[in-house]
């Protein structure tokens, strides 16, 4: 069982958007703090909740420019802030988006790798409530209300799932769904959790979970080190059904055997780490470069 942070869960802020009583007894309170199994259901005030709490969308990218225009015009009129991290595209990624979302922000990667593009993202971020979403089409960004709504029933972090309801994927092999399975029960026995789903970067949280987070790897492993240090930390999480896609267009980036030996290292080396409370709530962030905006007019 995920247990609340006091920090997050006793500032009324995830609490207030659907006015939940504040009189909810202890036990109400364990209950809720589940993996959740079942679809998202429909949050009396999360409309209007969204209008006053800003949501950033943070999408790493590398040579993407082909798969962008289907993924931005999915992007949902909630989201206020799109950061594309771009890990010094050849293809013109950066023209492209600027030509789809004329207010997109060009954060440049100051390393390698997927886990230091959400890096630099999460720290340029604004947004109260920061979603991660691949940029090849695999993600769809319509699932996003579903992501949120759960933040606004007092979750701290939700996390999407393959293998729940109807979730489902038509982009994972057999081996990659094996090791998955097999890493998420290792993750389970190890921490405790509920995962159903542990290699899957499709995730939304309250921005107040990235200095637990603190993302300090490079590839990606970095949806395992999220996972795993979100539930060290003792935050509240639930998993939401999501269908995953093939890629429209390119290459995968993943190598199977590869990436699977970082991710199992990932949650050994985490298994031995000592728990520590962040010194100072900025200290994880890594140092990034943005691109100016371009003059119109």
């Amino acid at each position: 069982m995920f247990l609340p942070k006091p920090s997050l869960t006793k500032s009324g802020r995830y609490y207030a958007p659907v006015e939940i009583p504040a009189t909810r007894t202890k036990a109400r309170l364990q209950a809720a703090q589940r993996v959740s199994t079942s679809p998202p259901r429909a949050v009396p005030g999360v409309a209007s909740a969204t209008t006053t709490q800003r949501i950033t969308l943070v999408i790493p990218a590398l040579n993407e420019a082909a798969n962008l225009p289907h993924v931005f015009a999915r992007i949902p009129s909630c989201v206020d802030e799109i950061v594309l991290v771009d890990g010094r595209s050849i293809d013109g990624t950066v023209d492209v988006a600027r030509a789809l979302r004329a207010d997109v922000r060009i954060v440049v990667q100051s390393g390698r790798g997927k886990g230091n593009a959400l890096a630099c993202g999460f720290a340029a971020a604004t947004g109260d409530i920061i979603v991660m979403l691949d940029a090849d089409g695999s993600t769809d960004p319509a699932e996003i209300p579903h992501f949120v709504a759960a933040l606004h029933e007092g979750f701290a972090f939700a996390k999407g799932s393959r293998f729940i309801g109807h979730g489902s994927s038509t982009d994972l092999t057999r081996v990659r769904r094996t090791g998955n399975r097999v890493l998420a029960l290792g993750v389970n026995m190890l921490f405790k959790t509920k995962y159903t789903d542990l290699c899957y970067g499709y995730n939304a949280f309250w921005r107040d979970c990235l200095p637990h987070m603190n993302v300090d790897c490079d590839g990606f492993e970095v949806e395992t080190l999220i996972n795993v240090r979100i539930a060290r930390a003792g935050l509240t999480v639930t998993e939401i059904p999501s269908t995953e896609h093939q890629r429209i267009h390119g290459e995968s980036k993943l190598n199977t055997m590869r990436d699977g030996s970082r991710i199992l290292r990932t949650i050994l080396t985490e298994r031995m780490r000592r728990r520590t409370t962040p010194a100072h709530p900025d200290e994880w962030r890594p140092v990034f470069r943005e691109l100016p905006p371009t003059v119109t007019g």
